[in-house]
């Protein structure tokens, strides 16, 4: 028989993975952010004067979101900072842009793609080593 721990037990407590709370609760239910989507590799920025303390309606990791932007992060790695699924920190992050608290600059697209015969020589170029 195993002892139960001191004090108020919880249905939404699990011994190993600590509290578990669903993504959609921090989303409020939505999946899409109120902005246009960010890559992966989009860096994050917090604007110098951004404080999401008393923001009505904001999660704490809207604030740890932007303590995380003071210096220049993807939206990856902020995602693995967090512990939490990409597409839940993108809904945060739309918040966030949406009230002026972070920037997101997105990287440049590929202007120049490479010619097909190029890419095939390469290719075979690594097959004869």
């Amino acid at each position: 028989m195993r002892a139960e721990s001191p004090g108020p037990q919880h249905e939404w407590l699990d011994g190993a993975a600590g509290p578990v709370v669903r993504p959609y609760t921090l989303t409020g239910g939505r999946v899409r952010p109120p902005v246009a989507g960010f890559d992966l590799v989009a860096f994050v920025l917090a604007r110098p004067a951004a404080d999401a303390t008393g923001q009505p309606g904001f999660q704490p990791e809207h604030r740890r979101l932007v303590e995380l932007a003071r210096r220049p992060a993807a939206v990856a790695d902020l995602a693995a900072d967090l512990n939490l699924a990409v597409g839940v920190v993108r809904v945060l992050l739309g918040d966030l842009v949406a009230r002026g608290l972070v920037a997101v600059h997105q990287p440049p697209t590929a202007a120049y793609l490479p010619d097909d015969n190029i890419l095939k020589a390469v290719v075979s170029g690594l097959r004869a080593l």
